[in-house]
């Protein structure tokens, strides 16, 4: 019985590890056969709004040698010389704000009492202030160069709690961003 509840237990926690705190979104051409494309390059970065969080040495290798690996993993290959496809990466980081609601319930020890017999809620809830954070965004996107058009694009989207950890995160975020691009 032990051996099933540890089971258990191990598999809550790699469910819930798994977790993402990421969203993803994708745009594409919706009749275009990616397969055709064998071989990719890399343009410079577009002009970023992301108050420099993201414009730096490290950011910019995470993003590179993660999208290089992702990339190779489905069947591309670099080159510096006449790509059929070229890629480039925006980050865009923005201040946003949040209500922030509260219960002032009712229960013993006064309006914020520790126990409450009648409930958790004792009533509505109410907004008490606004909250700051910042919401980031890494796009990337794909440029046919025969046509010099955008084919596809993927966007890895989420809160900025700190700027290491989300410079960290960036490989985790990129392969997100890549389980999106066509299969065919």
């Amino acid at each position: 019985m032990n051996m099933r509840w540890s089971l258990l237990l191990v598999g809550i926690i790699l469910f819930l590890g798994s977790c993402s705190t990421y969203k993803y979104n994708m745009t594409r051409v919706q009749e275009l056969n990616f397969s055709q494309y064998k071989t990719y390059g890399w343009l410079p970065p577009v002009d970023s709004l992301s108050k420099s969080y993201f414009n730096n040495d490290i950011a910019r290798e995470n993003i590179l040698s993660s999208a290089n690996r992702e990339l190779g993993a489905r069947g591309l290959s670099y080159s510096k010389e006449n790509p059929d496809i070229v890629f480039r990466y925006i980050t865009i980081v923005n201040n946003k704000s949040r209500l922030v609601y509260s219960n002032p319930g009712w229960g013993w020890g006064g309006t914020w009492g520790w126990y409450r017999p009648w409930g958790y809620y004792g009533g509505p809830m109410y907004p008490q202030g606004r909250e700051k954070y910042r919401y980031a965004h890494l796009i990337i996107e794909a440029v046919d160069t025969k046509t010099k058009t955008v084919i596809w694009q993927a966007r890895g989207s989420g809160e900025v709690r700190s700027p290491e950890k989300s410079i960290n995160d960036l490989p985790k975020i990129v392969k997100g961003i890549f389980e999106e691009y066509p299969k065919n």
